[in-house]
């Protein structure tokens, strides 16, 4: 999981942060550079192909990896070419197609998340899912320093594209990995096989349709729709509220980092100070977060550790707002970037437990592709927006905003507590 983490991490913050570094020294505007905070939306998207990979082995190397290897190869594969392609087209002289080259990647990054989580869930015991949620973390962690602070000491002393050929050349580490690993097991439950034989019943009553129809309704039905239902009937009035919350808890983090590294640059830290504080330390800062929410997670179960982590990541926007009213100070950056890791560290790492407590094993990709989809794509969408803020109302407003977005978290979470508390009473 540690490898199979850094192979997650590695690509997003290359059509991320990174790549706002890259735009910035450009001379991009940062309107446009909050617009490519959009190729993230591939990966809020993702549940629209995930019940293909659930359901469907690919010809070949299906049979040689089974499924969930399969998938992961394949998206690694289009990742390593993404960011190969991306190196030899100047964004200051195409833009266009640049943006698209790193939609390839946000593409194939996405496809690879879909077969990692399901193969993360699949692989253990559920009891220990908080534990392998800390260690895709820390790997994920990894390979956000690689791709934050690594491409940032790399482009001090050569190329941005050179820098990202090297990046390219790194995704070795997953697909090494997918050889290396054995295919989980696919089990379905007994609740689960009554709900799909009554589609299998609903398909024979269905006999005069033809065949090519029947088999693609029992397609989507077993891929689409069990899902779906399987979630509501399992949670039942809570279902919805479960969503909320799944969709707006990263809220405030994500609409603050795509103008992380811009704002740093304008500040006037230098790259290598950047990558020294922001990335280097930041990233195992939150090593250190993701393996506390872990160990939290383990001792006083999901909700108390989320709330927690909801709380720091909202608080932790305002240092920030403070930040954009100074001078560079680099002993205060530190402890910003600190504050920010270790609560974004802890937060993921309990969040991602907590959506891997909510999937049902027979549909693991569907299901959490739908629920990490939810997690980032209203926040997304917002964060597109991010560069006009700035532009038109500064730095400081901005990380207020984007504090005052974590609130609707951290009330649903209090919600559910109670709402859990009142059941068990």
């Amino acid at each position: 999981m540690l490898f199979l983490g850094f192979s997650a991490g590695l690509p997003f913050l290359l059509v991320f942060s990174t790549l706002s570094a890259w735009l910035t020294q450009v001379d991009i505007s940062r309107s446009i550079i909050g617009f490519f905070s959009w190729i993230g939306i591939t990966y809020s998207i993702k549940v629209l192909w995930a019940p293909i990979i659930d359901r469907l082995s690919l010809p070949f190397l299906g049979r040689l990896l089974g499924k969930r290897r399969s998938w992961m190869l394949l998206g690694q594969s289009g990742i390593m070419l993404g960011l190969y392609l991306m190196a030899g087209i100047p964004p200051e002289n195409n833009i266009t197609l640049f943006a698209l080259m790193a939609l390839l990647v946000a593409f194939s990054s996405a496809t690879q998340d879909v077969a990692l989580d399901a193969y993360r869930i699949e692989a253990i015991q559920s009891e220990y899912q908080g534990a392998m949620a800390a260690t895709y973390i820390g790997g994920y962690r990894l390979g956000t320093l690689v791709a934050g602070a690594g491409a940032l000491y790399i482009s001090s002393y050569t190329s941005w594209s050179n820098t990202y050929l090297v990046m390219a050349t790194l995704m070795l580490v997953g697909m090494v990995t997918v050889f290396l690993i054995k295919e989980p097991e696919h089990n379905i439950n007994a609740k689960t096989w009554e709900r799909e034989q009554r589609v299998v019943d609903f398909l024979e009553n269905s006999a005069h349709l033809p065949v090519s129809m029947r088999n693609a309704m029992a397609w989507f039905i077993g891929a689409v729709i069990c899902p779906l239902t399987d979630f509501f009937q399992r949670k039942e009035s809570l279902a919805i509220t479960i969503l909320l919350l799944i969709s707006v808890f990263r809220m405030s983090d994500i609409i603050m980092a795509g103008m992380a590294n811009p704002f740093y640059l304008d500040l006037g830290y230098s790259k290598v100070e950047i990558a020294n504080i922001a990335k280097f330390l930041g990233a195992f800062v939150g090593i250190a977060g993701a393996a506390l929410g872990g160990i939290l997670v383990v001792r006083y179960g999901i909700m108390r550790p989320m709330l927690l982590g909801a709380v720091m990541v909202a608080g932790t926007n305002l240092l920030f707002a403070v930040m954009a009213t100074m001078e560079p100070n680099l002993n205060f950056l530190a402890i910003v970037i600190g504050a920010d890791s270790l609560s974004g560290g802890l937060a993921t790492s309990a969040f991602i437990a907590y959506l891997s407590s909510l999937t049902n094993k027979a549909y693991t990709a569907t299901q959490y592709a739908l629920f990490s989809s939810l997690m980032t794509l209203i926040p997304k969408i917002i964060s597109g927006f991010s560069g006009v803020v700035v532009d038109a109302q500064g730095y400081a407003f901005f990380f207020v905003y984007s504090a005052i977005t974590g609130i609707p978290a951290i009330v649903l979470v209090l919600y559910l507590m109670k709402k859990q508390k009142s059941v068990i009473d």
